[in-house]
């Protein structure tokens, strides 16, 4: 038994903390990231080291594989290979957008993964994903709880989106703002070579939340950005849109437009949403093709040439132009995970919070309650949308331009990047 001194929150708590030994197993859920894999290292590395934890699995596809068996051995993998993570995009492990019911209806998934966590000893579980994945780790700590099970529970957080309440950012979203800020400067340069007008549309993910699409207006800062920006947080208009795109066309002789997939009509229509019909394992509605909807019109309305582009998948592992900060974050979020759980700590995401140190952006950790992060999504807020809903104001630029920065030595073979090769060796 020891005394654990607990700061979070500007208050002080004790908590007497047994020592907790068994094994461990960390997991990854919806969608990758450029910088997923940096906090998988994180919590992999520290779990690796701690006398607490007698073994380190990783669980193949999520909480599917928890469900299925399948576990690899993290204990098997090469140090030097590990190392590698850090630099590699997507899911290493493999993920899932699988939804466990809630347990008061239905425990089948609940008894199974117990099963599994007392047939390895499992003693803590670490699940790295947006805010679906801390709905499935909010509910496994409560149902560990219930029946009277010691396991110790963590989010680790990502998301591109940048929506999870609590946190002032997420793991993955700075390399993403990068990468679009990036292609929308060189689809700038593209747009201005001929001396005939162009419009260009350029659709960017996110669902209900424009961090993302926000992220070209960083573009701007050396004036190769979009002229005009529609997020989720307004409501669009389709008139006041070809307006817009109409007279910065007739003033420039060009117009570039970035727009988010989730845009909506005021009764909540998705623009796109005539063109879906899929939807994923969490029931969210499969946006896209809304570069293409909005090129015809405007191509309509103008009789202008216009390009409608998808930056589809690839705002999401776009590695080559990940963000220095973003991956050493994101390692720092894994990390801190598994120190937080050795010392007695249950139930809790890790968050991230702003500070200034010399001047200069800093950031450090805290504990931010399941519950609270569970299904939650956090939005630009509206004062950091011009009053026009078609841009952003300087507080967004302000806030993103930190999360960008530094460039990272990616290890590359033959001039191409050398990502991780995982023997991915099955648990006994």
């Amino acid at each position: 038994m020891k005394l654990l001194f607990l700061h979070q929150h500007k208050k002080l708590h004790f908590i007497i903390m047994k020592e907790l030994k068994g094994a461990c197993i960390i997991g990854q859920s919806g969608g990758p990231t450029a910088v997923i894999n940096a906090s998988v290292l994180g919590a992999i590395q520290t779990a690796l080291n701690a006398p607490q934890i007698t073994r380190v699995l990783g669980a193949a596809n999520g909480i599917k594989g928890v469900l299925e068996g399948k576990l690899y051995d993290m204990g098997m993998e090469d140090p030097v290979e590990l190392e590698l993570l850090k630099f590699t995009p997507s899911s290493a492990l493999g993920s899932c957008r699988y939804k466990i019911a809630d347990p008061d209806v239905d425990d089948t998934d609940y008894k199974r993964i117990l099963e599994i966590f007392k047939k390895y000893d499992v003693r803590y579980f670490f699940y790295n994903g947006g805010n679906d994945s801390m709905d499935t780790c909010n509910k496994i700590s409560k149902y560990m709880q219930k029946v009277g099970y010691e396991c110790r529970v963590m989010g680790v957080p990502k998301t591109i989106d940048n929506d999870l309440f609590g946190t002032d950012h997420c793991p993955g979203y700075g390399s993403a703002a990068k990468y679009i800020a990036t292609s929308m400067m060189e689809v700038w340069r593209d747009a201005h070579v001929y001396d005939t007008g162009m419009i260009i549309i350029m659709a960017i993910m996110g669902r209900h939340a424009g961090w993302l699409t926000a992220a070209a207006a960083l573009a701007g800062i050396h004036g190769n950005g979009p002229d005009l920006i529609y997020l989720p947080e307004t409501d669009f208009s389709m008139p006041d849109f070809i307006a817009d795109v109409k007279r910065v066309y007739n003033e420039k002789g060009n117009c570039i437009v970035a727009v988010s997939e989730g845009v909506h009509y005021a009764d909540g229509g998705f623009v796109s949403e005539a063109k879906v019909a899929a939807t994923d394992g969490f029931g969210h509605a499969q946006l896209g093709g809304l570069a293409a909807i909005l090129a015809q019109v405007v191509k309509e309305e103008t009789g202008a040439k216009v390009r409608g582009i998808e930056l589809s998948l690839l705002q999401r592992c776009g590695a080559h132009l990940a963000s220095e900060t973003d991956i050493e974050e994101s390692f720092m979020a894994g990390k801190t995970a598994v120190e937080n759980a050795i010392n007695g700590i249950s139930g809790r995401m890790i968050g991230f919070e702003r500070g200034i140190q010399d001047g200069k952006y800093a950031c450090r950790t805290k504990l931010i309650p399941l519950m609270e992060v569970a299904n939650v999504e956090k939005k630009i807020p509206r004062e950091w949308i011009n009053e026009a809903g078609n841009y952003v104001t300087q507080d967004f630029i302000d806030y993103a331009l930190p999360l960008i920065q530094g460039e990272p030595e990616l290890p590359k073979v033959d001039s191409l990047p050398r990502f991780v090769n995982l023997k991915k060796v099955l648990a006994k």
